[in-house]
């Protein structure tokens, strides 16, 4: 039931007053991706395993330090906002959610 209201609510999403946020998360992301890359070409270039998984490790904490930004950034603008919108219920589900799938890794 939750997916389905999130995605309802991701229709109507936007960040007009976050293009900084936007911006950084992309920058990230782009990090992210080029490190991937890195980590793929040390992969078929048959690199120690350990210089491999020095890598992934931190590709793994750039994606947590994404994480943790997206996260930051919707508890001060979309969480306000559905609670000021009277969908404290959605909310609490969708922040309920993310708990319980940040608990699973």
């Amino acid at each position: 039931m939750a997916t389905q209201t999130s995605q309802a609510a991701a229709r109507l999403h936007q960040h007009k007053d976050l293009p900084e946020a936007k911006r950084d998360a992309l920058k990230r992301l782009g990090y992210i991706e080029g490190h991937l890359g890195g980590v793929r070409r040390m992969v078929e270039d048959d690199k120690y395993c350990v210089d491999v998984l020095k890598q992934t490790f931190a590709v793994r904490r750039a994606i947590q330090k994404l994480e943790a930004r997206l996260l930051e950034g919707h508890l001060h603008s979309c969480v306000i906002d559905g609670v000021r919108e009277g969908r404290e219920d959605q909310v609490l589900d969708e922040l309920l959610e993310l708990y319980s799938l940040s608990d699973k890794r």
